[in-house]
């Protein structure tokens, strides 16, 4: 039955999402920002959530709503693919840091950057944090949040890697407020897997958090708060739904 919904759940949310670039390679050159930013936030992506519930059996609860506002930077736990199609159909508008390797992608490339998504590239060491903080300036003057994932990449639920600079340096040179994010769905969709179990996937948007003191403290004080609560969710999760138990790798 997993295979099923999985194979469905894939099928739905690729072509939604090929459609959706079809389209926007043929007509989003001739649509402002404003478009792409509907196109995608309140319809296609959407539609991908719709599909993956109805047909894959992946559904979603989002808490904390009242921490979601303009003018943030939303720091990401990053476990899945998921993340990256659910996000933007709450944070509004929110440009994505993301790998500059991507925007090489054929048409997929021309619609992140239609759309004004941040690509960074993690090899040229200070000269991309000066490339994404002069792109970053470009979208929040336009009224956009920021969403960033501080691991870099994604990472096996009940895991984490030292969280990078990155956001930090941001919320610093743009002063805005951190809101931190955990989430759970690497519990149901593991990263690189075509397979997903089916229930509910649970992102939570935390209170913010104003950058102050010693940097690296801060740092660590935002990944525990990350951490604590991922661990939170991972083990709602794994009482609610025991199959998930395969998929989860802290400490059982």
């Amino acid at each position: 039955m997993n295979f099923i919904r999985s194979l469905l759940g894939n099928i739905w949310t690729y072509g939604v999402i090929a459609f959706s670039v079809i389209v926007c390679s043929i007509i989003g050159w001739f649509m402002p920002q404003k478009w792409h930013w509907d196109w995608w936030c309140n319809k296609m992506l959407p539609a991908v959530l719709w599909g993956l519930r109805v047909f894959g059996g992946l559904s979603v609860e989002f808490r904390g709503l009242e921490n979601v506002k303009d003018g943030m930077i939303y720091a990401s736990k990053h476990q899945s693919a998921w993340e990256t199609y659910a996000l933007p159909t709450v944070i509004k508008k929110g440009s994505m840091i993301l790998k500059k390797e991507l925007t090489y992608i054929p048409l997929f490339g021309w619609v992140q950057a239609m759309y004004g998504l941040i690509p960074v590239d993690r090899s040229a060491g200070a000269s991309a944090m000066k490339k994404m903080l002069a792109s970053a300036k470009k979208e929040v003057a336009k009224g956009r949040s920021i969403i960033i994932f501080p691991e870099g990449h994604r990472v096996k639920a009940g895991t984490s890697l030292k969280y990078k600079p990155g956001f930090l340096f941001l919320a610093q040179n743009l002063k805005m407020p951190i809101v931190p994010v955990a989430l759970n769905s690497g519990m149901f969709w593991p990263r690189s897997s075509f397979s997903h179990l089916s229930g509910k996937i649970i992102v939570e948007f935390m209170s913010p958090m104003t950058v102050e003191g010693d940097k690296n403290e801060f740092i660590e004080k935002l990944q525990k708060r990350i951490e604590d609560k991922c661990e939170e969710l991972n083990q709602e999760t794994m009482k609610n739904y025991p199959e998930t138990k395969a998929n989860y790798h802290g400490d059982k």
